[in-house]
């Protein structure tokens, strides 16, 4: 379940309450107050065998007594009577309930549910506060004060902490349009609420109090497709949790549970805040100021120590001031003070009459380079902050999304602030919260960017050999190991198109090893081989930089003895000698994959070496991965500076370490028995890349692959060759890589064929929508692409047939179009048979569109393959028929 029947549980037009009383202190007593107070409008019935009367409302005793199923029923009974009355209400017609009984257990709870499924009752906690519509005066909770209305959505997993933010907020003036506790979430969870948040009219943003999360595909699909829409910003408790364990690789020991929650919620285009003030500021600035798209903040105060106290704030979140243009300082030299500041921030000085803030607010706006404006005031005795307000309100106005405002102090400039806010512009109680604020809406910026992206077929080069490497992962699994041999894991990454350094695997014993070494040719390194052993220098099993014969032996048997007592009881099966590689502007990385817990196969990124834990600069990712969001990954580490070249040491070939990236992502998607990986040291220089070092573990029962991925990827198998006109074309899905081409495509189209496909006519396109057309989230929408060789040879889009599913899988809304000059030819109707075939093996029930009713030719595509439509007489032409396939 997902949406479903939770209108009645948000705007019910009645109300139950199973266990009210008139007990002062009970919760029954609480929840029946609340509803009366809110003032719902609809009927609210107590019910409870003890009474006949509670405060002037009759009481029923039971269920069956109750005049009418009502749409809500709050619950508030001993644990053993829950899964019968849901059973009761659910067959009288109820289908939503709010359970804020605790103690249920896992029997009782599985018990209800099982009581609710045959209904499609729907069912919020148990073990919860309740919920809250202000806007409709609805109250089914047992809070201790109502909420103001407004346009916030607020879902905590936490009911504490849903009554401190309700405190809070009131004396902030905050409104809400929901609040939710979620309690145990035995049926609405996160994922749910996203998905009936993402579409709700009363809400403009969603905060999330996050402290664990259930079915991370539905969750991430479910945020994927509500951030597209609205802000949805996140408190994620358990930072500092137990999230790192011990593991085979340092890819799995650093992968934690929050470095990957917090990936997770970047890769959705969420928000992640620490605090839950921030939670509330950021809200208000991606409200007021999200179309504000400037990478760098100009700052104009009328005190220097504002002004500093700002810039201080700059430079800690990595924010970057404006350049001020050479016309723009003399603009401003010729308005200000001989004494200004002359750069940025902007000092106007403390005697700054009305005039000079509106001239330099004035020059700011008439210079696009100046990017964001941070208007910071402090009260003087000169002028009112009321008149400075007043007077800067109407340049902020007409500049919107490119003025924040700071009024300094309380009382005194408080109706300065309300001024600002009223017309829109976002005002911040200290310089700090203003630059924090901004630094915020880059981070959200860049989290939206990573949303458009989905990946798709690109292949690492050189092509991996999956057939090779699987079986390599066979072979060790017959032989009753996990953890590969040096040799293996190198061989199982060069398979992969992974660049290795050469290894030679010998006996353990130091002739064995010279000899080695004499052939490969010197110098080289000496490294221990033991199934006992993964990091084998801590126990002093490497030796580097060996010049000659001697010097392997020695190394050999000196090895052997420390090896032999650092770790006594590890069997010792031989040595691997390999070249030294001489890269002096090399910079050692480790990449690296995991298995975590929750959101399944992880990628790591970082600086490598031996110190990796201690350095902790790392990035994680989710797979799939393309070049936009590996070169993301890599962006988030220091080691990132670095490879950007400094002094004597040129640009590293990031290209390289991009195609290792993608490389390991399609591994973890095509092996499934692969459980963690790592690469250590990766050495890249200008060159390119080699990897030194790695330690592969696999799992006899498969924890990776696609199936398992949070984020569903390309899926290549849909992919068809087809007959069309005596020539083949090819049928599959769109992806990311096909911009450009689907751009072509819709420019050739006629208007008309436009206005008959989305009912208006389109010159142009925006990139974001067009990235929105391409970049999909396969889980929960599908299009489908006839594809051919255009008269150039390049790949040339014919026609696209689009699917969007409800996230109850019951509907998919279609929408079908072709090249204006190939109209009539049968190339619809085979797309649409192909969209048709995708949605039955999905377990979709209908297939619905809307066609304009002058649309003849894709009302009798309908009516040819079997759709019902549903036509009115007499109805005009520019009106649309709905249109519906029982699949």
């Amino acid at each position: 379940m997902s949406i479903r029947n939770l209108d009645h549980l948000f705007e019910p037009a009645s109300i139950a309450v199973f266990g009210a009383s008139p007990r002062t202190g009970s919760v029954g007593a609480t929840v029946l107050r609340n509803l009366r107070e809110a003032g719902f409008a609809g009927p609210i019935h107590p019910v409870n065998p003890k009474y006949r009367e509670i405060d002037g409302l009759g009481v029923f005793a039971r269920a069956a007594e109750l005049p009418s199923a009502p749409d809500l029923v709050v619950i508030c009974t001993p644990p053993p009577t829950v899964p019968g009355l849901i059973g009761e209400i659910g067959a009288a017609g109820t289908r939503a309930a709010i359970v804020l009984t605790a103690g249920l257990g896992k029997a009782l709870t599985q018990q209800m549910l099982d009581a609710a499924r045959p209904h499609l009752l729907r069912i919020l906690g148990p073990n919860c506060i309740g919920l809250m519509t202000p806007k409709l005066g609805l109250n089914a909770s047992f809070a201790h004060t109502h909420a103001l209305a407004g346009e916030l959505a607020f879902v905590s997993q936490s009911g504490a902490l849903l009554t401190a933010v309700l405190d809070w907020s009131k004396t902030r003036g905050i409104g809400f349009s929901r609040l939710v506790s979620l309690g145990e979430r035995a049926d609405v969870d996160f994922g749910d609420m996203l998905d009936y948040l993402a579409s709700d009219a009363r809400t403009r943003a969603i905060l999330l109090y996050i402290e664990s999360i259930e079915s991370p595909r539905k969750f991430m699909s479910a945020a994927r497709a509500a951030a597209r829409n609205k802000p949805v910003i996140v408190v994620k408790a358990g930072r500092a949790g137990s999230g790192v364990q011990a593991a085979a690789s340092h890819t799995g020991a650093l992968a934690g549970s929050d470095i990957v929650i917090d990936s997770a919620i970047r890769r959705a285009g969420m928000l992640r805040v620490d605090t839950l003030q921030e939670l509330f500021m950021a809200a208000e600035t991606l409200a007021h100021f999200r179309g504000n798209n400037s990478e760098c903040l100009t700052i104009m105060t009328n005190g220097g120590g504002a002004g500093v106290m700002a810039a201080d704030a700059a430079a800690l979140c990595g924010v970057a001031l404006c350049e001020l243009a050479p016309a723009t300082t003399e603009r401003l030299d010729a308005l200000l003070p001989a004494t200004w500041s002359k750069g940025n921030p902007i000092d106007i000085i403390g005697d700054a009459p009305v005039e000079r803030y509106v001239g330099t607010l004035q020059a700011l706006m008439d210079d696009a380079a100046a990017g964001a404006v941070l208007f910071l005031h402090a009260p003087t005795a000169i002028v009112r902050s009321e008149d400075i307000a007043c007077a800067c309100t109407p340049l902020a106005q007409q500049a919107p999304k490119r003025v924040m405002s700071c009024w300094l102090g309380g009382a005194t400039v408080a109706s300065a602030r309300a001024i600002f806010q009223d017309a829109g512009v976002p005002a911040y109680e200290t310089p700090e919260e203003a630059v924090r604020a901004f630094s915020m809406l880059g981070t959200y910026r860049r989290n939206q960017a990573l949303l458009l992206e989905a990946p798709g077929t690109t292949v690492a080069s050189p092509a991996p050999d999956i057939d090779a490497a699987r079986r390599l992962i066979a072979t060790v699994l017959a032989s009753g190991r996990e953890m590969m041999t040096e040799a293996e894991a190198k061989a199982l990454l060069q398979a992969c198109g992974v660049p290795v350094v050469s290894t030679c695997v010998v006996a353990a014993n130091a002739d064995d090893a010279a000899a080695a070494a004499d052939e490969i040719g010197y110098p080289v390194a000496l490294k221990i081989v033991s199934r006992d052993i993964t990091h084998k220098s801590d126990v002093g099993g490497v030796a580097l930089d060996l010049c000659n014969t001697g010097a392997v032996r020695d190394a050999a048997h000196t090895m052997l003895e420390r090896v032999r007592a650092a770790a006594s009881r590890a069997t010792i099966d031989g040595f691997t000698v390999q070249p030294m590689v001489r890269r002096p502007h090399a910079q050692e990385l480790i990449v690296g994959a995991s298995i975590d817990s929750l959101f399944g196969p992880v990628i790591l990124f970082g600086q490598g070496g031996t110190a990796v834990e201690v350095l902790a600069d790392r990035a994680v990712a989710l797979p799939p991965l393309n070049r936009p969001l590996a070169r993301e990954m890599v962006s988030r580490t220091r080691v990132a500076r670095l490879l950007g070249g400094y002094r004597d040491h040129p640009a590293a070939n990031l290209d390289a370490v991009l195609d290792v990236l993608i490389a390991v992502s399609q591994m973890m998607g095509g092996l499934p028995e692969l459980a963690e990986l790592d690469i250590n040291p990766l050495l890249v220089d200008e060159a390119g890349v080699i990897a030194l070092d790695a330690r592969v573990r696999v799992s006899a029962k498969p924890c990776a692959g696609e199936d398992r991925f949070a984020i569903r990827c390309y899926p290549t198998q849909l992919e068809e060759t087809a007959s069309w006109e005596d020539q083949p074309i090819l049928l599959r899905p769109i992806r990311p890589e096909d911009e450009e081409q689907h751009a072509e495509f819709l420019a050739s189209l006629d208007p008309e064929d436009i206005r008959m496909r989305i009912f208006y006519s389109r010159r142009t396109i925006e990139r974001t929508e067009l990235a929105r057309l391409t970049q999909i989230d396969y889980e929960r929408e599908m299009a489908f692409i006839a594809q051919a060789s255009g008269p150039d040879g390049k790949p040339r889009t014919l026609g696209t047939v689009r699917a969007v599913t409800d996230p109850d899988n019951n509907d998919a809304e279609f929408a079908i179009i072709v090249r204006s000059e190939l109209k009539g030819r049968g190339l619809g109707q085979l797309l649409l048979a192909k969209m048709i075939r995708y949605a039955r093996s999905r377990g979709t029930k209908r297939l619905v569109g809307s066609v304009l009713r002058e649309n003849d030719s894709m009302l009798k595509l309908a009516r040819d393959i079997g759709f019902e439509l549903d036509e009115r007489e007499g109805a005009p032409a520019d009106e649309t028929l709905d249109v519906a396939l029982a699949l």
